[in-house]
C-alpha cells in the first residue's frame, strides 16, 4: 500500500482558502489556492494531501447539502478537477474527508422529507420519528450526531443510502481521480458499512486508501483486512506532547512499547496508523508546547515512530492556535506558505522518512530510556535505523550496545561513530542509519 511509505499533508479546504464560514450561495473559485501550494507541499516533502470536506455544505463542511457538488465557496468541480491535476503531476496522492455518519440539515434528501414528510421517499434515509418533533419545529423528530441536530444521522442500513453514497464516490474517482478517503467520525460507523465500502472501493482502484478518524478504544476493531487500512493515533497524540511538556519521555515510550513493541501482547504491530502532531480540531504543536526549543524535537519523535506522519498545514513553520479560542483560530488562510528553519528541519526528516524502509515498516524497540533522553530501535530488512532524541538543555551522552561501529545520520548525512559513547547536544535529535 502506497500510504505506508507516504507522508500527508492535511488542508482544511475552507479555512486554508479564507471562504466565508456560512454558505452564501456565491460561487468564487478558492479552491485553486491548493494547486498553486502544489511545489510547496513536493518541496517538503509530503506525497499525498489529505483535504477536510469540500462539498457543499451548510457552513463547516461536516454539514454536506450534496456530496456530488464541489461547495461553491471554493468553486466548481472543474476548479477542484485542475487542482487534483496539479497536485497528481507533483507526485502527490489526493484523500477526501468521506463524511457518512450525518449530513447537514441543508442536505438535499433531508429537505424533501422536511416538505413531504410521510410522503418522502427519502424518510427512511434517517432515523425519524413523527410521533414526535425536533427542537427546529420540522414537525417529526430526528437523531443528530451526538446531540448536534445540525448534524443528521444518516441511515448506514439502508441500502439506497449506500448506494448513493458509493455512487458519489465512484463519481469523485471518476471526476477527480481520488486516491483514498479518510472516514468521518469513523467509530460512529456501522461495521457492516466499513466493510461494504472496503469492497466497493477495492473495484475502484486496487491501492484505495481508507483510514479512519477513531480517538480510543481497540483500533483493531476498524483496522484489518477487510475494514479500514489505517486510523488516527489519537493514543500517541497527547503522548508526543505531554512527554516534552513534563520532562518524561517514559510516557510516549511505554505507549509506543505498549502499540508496537516486541512482546507478543503488543496491540498494533505490523499496522500503519495515521500519526500526527496537531490537526484541525486541536491546539496547534507550536502553542501546546511550553518549550519553543522542543518543537524540532517533537517532529523527530512523529517522524522517529511506527506510522504514517501527517503535517496539519501551517505548522511546518511553526503557526499558533489555540482550540479555547475556537476552530476558526485553528484553520486559517495564509496568502502564501512560509518557509524558515523549522521547515528545513522537518523537510530533512520528511526525506529520511520516506527514504527509509526501516522507519515505514521498522520494528520498535527501546535501547535507552531516561526522563529526557531516549534512543529507539527501528529494524526492517536488514535496514536498521536508531532514532536518538535529547530533550534537556544539557548535553548528555549515550552508552548502549550499538551493534555497529558507525551510522549517518539520515536527517544531515553527517557520519557519526559510536565508539566511546554517543553524545547527545542539548536540544537534538538524530536518524542513525547503521553501516550494515
Amino acid at each position: 500500500m502506497w500510504a505506508y511509505e507516504s507522508v500527508f499533508y492535511q488542508i482544511y479546504p475552507i479555512g486554508f482558502c479564507g471562504a466565508p464560514q456560512s454558505n452564501d450561495g456565491v460561487t468564487v473559485p478558492r479552491i485553486r489556492k491548493a494547486g498553486d501550494w502544489a511545489a510547496h507541499i513536493a518541496k517538503l516533502g509530503c506525497n499525498a494531501v489529505y483535504f477536510s470536506p469540500i462539498f457543499e455544505s451548510d457552513s463547516h463542511g461536516y454539514d454536506t447539502r450534496d456530496f456530488r457538488k464541489v461547495d461553491c465557496r471554493l468553486g466548481t468541480n472543474q476548479d477542484f478537477a485542475a487542482v487534483c491535476k496539479t497536485l497528481h503531476e507533483n507526485g502527490i496522492r489526493v484523500v477526501l474527508d468521506g463524511v457518512f455518519n450525518h449530513v447537514g440539515r441543508g442536505f438535499w434528501a433531508f429537505r424533501d422529507v422536511q416538505e413531504k414528510k410521510w410522503d418522502s421517499p427519502y424518510k427512511d434515509w434517517f432515523h425519524i420519528s413523527f410521533e414526535g418533533n425536533s427542537g427546529y419545529n420540522d414537525g417529526f423528530w430526528y437523531e443528530g450526531w451526538e446531540g448536534h441536530y445540525e448534524l443528521v444521522r444518516l441511515n448506514l442500513r439502508n441500502p439506497m443510502v449506500v448506494q448513493h453514497i458509493f455512487d458519489c464516490i465512484r463519481g469523485w474517482v471518476e471526476a477527480f481521480d481520488i486516491d483514498g478517503l479518510r472516514l468521518d467520525v469513523a467509530y460512529c460507523l456501522d461495521q457492516d458499512f466499513i466493510r461494504q465500502l472496503r469492497a466497493f472501493c477495492n473495484t475502484l482502484k486496487p491501492d484505495f486508501f481508507l483510514v479512519g478518524e477513531l480517538l480510543h478504544g481497540d483500533y483493531n476493531q476498524f483496522v484489518s483486512d477487510d475494514k479500514l487500512h489505517s486510523c488516527t493515533n489519537y493514543e500517541c497524540y497527547k503522548g508526543l506532547y505531554s512527554s516534552l511538556n513534563s520532562m518524561n519521555l517514559f510516557e510516549i515510550t511505554h505507549s509506543l512499547l505498549r502499540q508496537f513493541g516486541p512482546e507478543n501482547w503488543t496491540l498494533y504491530r505490523g499496522k500503519h496508523l495515521l500519526s500526527f502532531v496537531d490537526n484541525h480540531d486541536v491546539t496547534r504543536a507550536a502553542s501546546i508546547l511550553q518549550n519553543p526549543a522542543h518543537l524540532p524535537l517533537l517532529y523527530a519523535l512523529l517522524f522517529g515512530m511506527p506510522g504514517i506522519p501527517c503535517i496539519y498545514y501551517g505548522s511546518e513553520w511553526g503557526t499558533f492556535g489555540e482550540k479555547h479560542q475556537g476552530d476558526d483560530a485553528l484553520r486559517p488562510s495564509f496568502e502564501t506558505p512560509e518557509w524558515n528553519g523549522l521547515t528545513d528541519r522537518i523537510a530533512a526528516m520528511v526525506k529520511a522518512h520516506r527514504s527509509s524502509k526501516a522507519l515505514c515498516h521498522g520494528d520498535f524497540k527501546q535501547l535507552v530510556l531516561t526522563n529526557k533522553q531516549c534512543v529507539w530501535e527501528r529494524i526492517c530488512d536488514g535496514e536498521r535505523v536508531l532514532i536518538a532524541v535529547n530533550i534537556d538543555s544539557e548535553p548528555y551522552t549515550a552508552h548502549f550496545d550499538a551493534r555497529c561501529g558507525r551510522a549517518v545520520d539520515l536527517i544531515t548525512g553527517e557520519m557519526h561513530d559510536f565508539g566511546g559513547g554517543s553524545e547527545l547536544p542539548p536540544y537534538s535529535a538524530f536518524f542513525w542509519q547503521c553501516e550494515r
